[in-house]
């Protein structure tokens, strides 16, 4: 069984950098292709669940039907303590699941590489603590998470988006922004009211702050899960 269950929900809309990131860190990915039909486990048997993106709401059962096995899974996560990353459409599914609420087409949409502000809630998180006060992040949203879960941490904001990164519990996250994206995949991407290539040159201009520190944070989480894993077996012997 591979260590961390990823959900694809559309065709670009795989793991990116972030997969090869946790793949470095010595972690199996099980990449199930759900928008092509491929079926979701019945119980997530994983040491963690990667929910990435996709023009959806987290409700959308009507055109993602693999979307109520998808909240399952998350809601089966959740309950077990088993880590998580929700990435936009996967990090809304978080916020939904644990009892916040998301919106569609809600504020103004947000495409390219912004500044994303870290909360100093953020301090003590296991993933975002000491990083810089203002990161870059790529960002490709119209709908939003527009409540919190109760007792969620708070960690990042941009002005037009409030609820950028948030942790329910102890070892779930999730971020509104791709930290998986790169700028080249901002061109296949469909902005409409925006200039493709300023967007495509400001991410450009971004990288090579933006890199290092979404792959710091994804190498806090490959660790954390590492770590669950060796708690889950001591107590298991």
């Amino acid at each position: 069984m591979a260590d961390i269950l990823v959900v694809q929900n559309s065709r670009s809309g795989g793991p990116g950098r972030v997969g090869g990131w946790l793949e470095e860190a010595g972690h199996a990915l099980d990449v199930v292709l759900a928008h092509e039909g491929a079926p979701l486990p019945g119980r997530l048997g994983h040491d963690a669940m990667l929910m990435l993106g996709g023009g959806y709401l987290p409700g959308d059962d009507s055109r993602a039907p693999w979307l109520r096995d998808a909240r399952r899974l998350m809601g089966q996560a959740l309950e077990e303590g088993v880590p998580v990353f929700g990435i936009c459409l996967g990090g809304q599914m978080l916020a939904e699941v644990a009892g916040g609420e998301v919106t569609g087409d809600t504020g103004v949409p947000e495409n390219g590489s912004l500044p994303v502000t870290i909360r100093p809630e953020a301090a003590a998180d296991p993933l975002f603590h000491g990083l810089p006060p203002v990161v870059p992040a790529v960002e490709h949203h119209k709908d939003a998470v527009t409540r919190l879960p109760l007792g969620a941490v708070h960690l990042a904001e941009t002005a037009r988006c409030p609820y950028q990164a948030f942790r329910v519990g102890e070892r779930a996250w999730g971020v509104q922004f791709h930290p998986e994206v790169g700028p080249e995949r901002i061109r296949e991407w469909r902005a409409n009211g925006f200039d493709p290539a300023e967007v495509y040159a400001r991410a450009v201009a971004d990288e090579p702050v933006s890199t290092p520190i979404w792959r710091r944070v994804t190498t806090r989480f490959a660790a954390l899960v590492t770590e669950a894993r060796s708690a889950s077996g001591a107590l298991s012997r």
